[in-house]
């Protein structure tokens, strides 16, 4: 594989100054993007003339307009062949969360784009098309696009090989492909459906793979897959890593008084949106729970949530009903929040690249950032190796408590204050109302409602009680009630009549 190393620092030039169209210009411009971040203003001369690339740039530096301005600005100017309702383009992202923010970043720059008419307009032009295909909702809508005519689709690897398989998305005509996210996709074992997707599409065609980190997985694909690409790295010599320009703070914690400790952490002066990261469904639910019935604005984003239940949640994060978002690590991929002041490990993260994709959650694009984790006793190994591979200096966490004064000096928060600032909220909104708990249960605690036997008000639904989160408590439950219907057999029957 050719690659062409390159790194600079921004220099201070216009989206225009690389070559943008004047229509992608006035469309980012209204939102207040003018200047290009790094990896953007890198990247944009070599996409732009049609050329592979590999970019690489942590978590906030601009990765989707690093492709996505080149990709939209080539079909509008007509360097692809003639649009007929197929993509032309296709991005493909790992997870739902990440493919609706991608499709909106995209469009937003492709708001002023007029393209000409696909066989089925009855106008000489017609707006730009782009459209997001992933998996957790209906079929029908995205055949029902498809077969409308999309110039880009963003997509993640399951739903695209559903529809491609189903003959409904055709990408034989696509002629630029963009991988984003890539390191994120392996994690999540996407790459053999990422290879099948590559087959569908020409070997003749622009590849574009963005990444936060490079793996010897993702190099191997590239090498496979890409042609003679430009290596382009978003950082200069003297850039400093996201572990050392965030507020990194450690404590020891007791599990019985975390969500103490969060209540008073979210106290803090000047804390801004929040992110929360547990390592379980359940406690991502629980988590927030408790901060609502304390009065803090939370939601949460879990595996267990509807796609529905989700984008509200997302939603009430993004315009600020909600500042508090309580997330597992893979449902919160795609949450592209620049403003977010503090990251909260509610418990240790399993290793350090764990530990840089969240804390890369805050101090975006020059802000200031504060990282918090809590560590329990039974994961101080866990900690002992993030502090050495990362040379963090925190080797040994100090015991704190919700009460301990170096906890209050260390993140300003103010003496005097309780682990409540409201009455418990009332709202069904929200999180969404029904369907938000795991499992699809109603999320709301206490109450006079029904619960099956051994749950206590406050706890977790039952389908998450038990070993298994997906299965254990509710199956349980149900072959209990069924060996207790009509005529019990004597213990240690072993019939199977």
């Amino acid at each position: 594989m050719n690659t062409t190393p390159a790194s600079a620092d921004p220099a201070g030039s216009s989206f225009a100054d690389l070559g943008v169209s004047p229509e992608i210009c006035a469309a980012l411009e209204r939102r207040g993007i003018t200047s290009p971040f790094a990896i953007q203003e890198l990247t944009l001369p070599i996409a732009l003339d049609g050329r592979d690339i590999i970019g690489q740039a942590r978590t906030g530096m601009g990765k989707t307009y690093g492709f996505g301005v080149p990709l939209l600005n080539r079909i509008a100017s007509g360097e692809v062949k003639k649009l007929d309702g197929t993509p032309r383009a296709l991005v493909v992202v790992p997870t739902r969360e990440l493919c609706m923010q991608v499709t909106s970043d995209l469009r937003i720059a492709a708001e002023d784009l007029q393209v000409p008419k696909t066989p089925r307009s009855r106008t000489s032009k017609r707006p730009l098309v782009v459209e997001a295909i992933y998996g957790g909702t209906s079929y029908d809508g995205q055949k029902d696009a498809l077969s409308s005519g999309v110039d880009v689709v963003v997509g993640t690897p399951g739903r695209l090989l559903d529809l491609a398989n189903q003959k409904v998305l055709n990408l034989s005509a696509a002629e630029i492909l963009v991988l984003d996210e890539a390191d994120q996709m392996l994690d999540l074992g996407f790459l053999p459906d990422v290879e099948s997707i590559l087959r569908l599409v020409p070997e003749r065609r622009q590849t574009m793979l963005f990444s936060a980190t490079m793996p010897q997985e993702i190099l191997t694909l590239s090498r496979r897959f890409l042609s003679k690409p430009m290596h382009v790295r978003a950082e200069s010599a003297s850039s400093t890593p996201t572990h050392e320009v965030v507020r990194q703070f450690v404590y020891r914690a007791h599990n019985l008084d975390k969500v103490e400790m969060i209540s008073r952490i979210l106290q803090a002066e000047g804390r801004g949106a929040t992110m929360i990261f547990t390592r379980t469904k359940r406690s991502a639910h629980n988590v927030s729970e408790d901060l609502k019935e304390r009065g803090f604005k939370a939601t949460a984003i879990h595996g267990d949530l509807g796609q529905q239940a989700r984008e509200r949640a997302l939603d009430r994060f993004r315009t600020g009903k909600a500042d508090v978002i309580v997330a597992t690590d893979v449902a919160a991929r795609g949450i592209d929040i620049d403003d977010v002041t503090h990251v909260i490990n509610y418990q240790c993260p399993d290793d350090e690249k764990t530990y840089i994709h969240r804390i890369g959650r805050t101090g975006r694009a020059g802000r200031d950032g504060i990282a918090i984790t809590l560590v329990d006793w039974d994961d101080l190994f866990k900690w002992n190796h993030i502090n050495k591979a990362l040379e963090l200096g925190k080797p040994e966490p100090a015991e704190t408590y919700s009460s301990s004064p170096h906890l209050y000096s260390d993140l300003d928060i103010p003496e005097g204050i309780t682990g409540r600032v409201a009455p418990p909220s009332t709202d069904k909104a929200n999180d969404g109302g029904r369907g938000n708990s795991p499992r699809g249960r109603s999320s709301r605690g206490g109450g006079n409602r029904r619960r099956r036997s051994g749950s206590v008000s406050g706890s977790a639904p039952a389908s998450e009680q038990g070993p298994s989160a997906d299965s254990g408590g509710e199956s349980s439950g149900r072959r209990r009630r069924r060996r207790t219907r009509g005529n019990a057999r004597p213990s240690g029957d072993s019939s199977n009549s």
